[in-house]
């Protein structure tokens, strides 16, 4: 277990966490940041526009994305995590795997957060890898799995069925001693339009449940739907309105590429809601 004194996460207003794609192939960023010393110069850039997480992954979770080895992810991730944990000591730093031996070597570096898009459905045992390292794990809802999951998503009621999720997987974490758990409905994760919209407005279901409530929508394909076919790199006015929304229904956390504006947006709302 490291013995890195590690920044406490606080939800007194909504947090910005930057996505740190060290992958060749990530539906946005594909290729960008998968270099240390990119990678380096976009973690200060996103510090330096407001997030407090940042969310390093090394394997690709887009629609028909394949599968990674363990050693090419361990590859991809670990000498950043090496690198830029000491360099940047005051941020939060999170993993974005499904992989045990990733997750281990990155909480052993520092990282403070484990981000599973799998809900505990394809590595179970990051329940006891959290609790041992005290660590914050984000239970996100997938159906399916990334190469398959746009098949022919279906649900009879997205906003129930996801909630029973939640409490299903909320109890085995709780009874292995995880308590610092973050939710994440899985926005384009096994949704069609549709499910992504009714996620979104009624996302204040969530917040019932009494933990912190994640949403990444950043640049996905549901803002292209609804834009006509406008691809990633013109998705950033949507982006921002659908995550404008998920703060009025009472989310936590943003996970987003442009950091900047989406912390200008929480500047916003936060004044705003200083007078209601």
């Amino acid at each position: 277990m490291s013995d890195k004194t590690i920044p406490a996460l606080s939800f007194d207003t909504p947090q910005v966490m930057g996505i740190l794609n060290a992958t060749p192939d990530s539906f946005s960023d594909g290729g960008k940041f998968n270099a240390v010393t990119s990678a380096m110069d976009r973690i200060h850039i996103m510090l330096s526009e407001g997030a407090s997480i940042i969310d390093v992954g090394g394997e690709s979770t887009r629609p028909n994305a394949d599968p990674v080895s363990e050693e090419e992810e361990i590859s991809r991730v670990i000498p950043i995590l090496e690198k830029s944990i000491p360099t940047f000591s005051k941020a939060i730093f999170s993993i974005d795997t499904t992989k045990y031996e990733v997750a281990k070597q990155a909480l052993e570096l520092g990282v403070q957060i484990v981000n599973d898009v799998s809900g505990l459905e394809k590595e179970p045992r990051f329940a006891d890898l959290c609790a041992d390292f005290d660590a914050t794990y984000i239970l996100m809802h997938a159906q399916g799995n990334p190469k398959t999951m746009q098949y022919n998503p279906s649900y009879v009621n997205v906003v129930v069925e996801i909630f029973e999720f939640f409490e299903r997987k909320i109890e085995i974490l709780q009874t292995k001693g995880v308590n610092k758990i973050i939710l994440d409905p899985g926005i384009g994760f096994g949704k069609k339009l549709e499910h992504n919209l009714s996620l979104i407005a009624h996302l204040d279901s969530f917040k019932k449940i009494g933990f912190p409530v994640l949403v990444g929508a950043s640049r996905k394909s549901m803002i292209g739907q609804i834009l006509d076919g406008r691809p990633a790199k013109d998705r950033l006015a949507g982006t921002l309105a659908v995550h404008y929304h998920s703060l009025i229904k009472g989310a936590d956390i943003l996970r987003v590429h442009d950091v900047k504006e989406a912390s200008d947006s929480i500047r916003i709302f936060n004044a705003i809601q200083s007078q209601s």
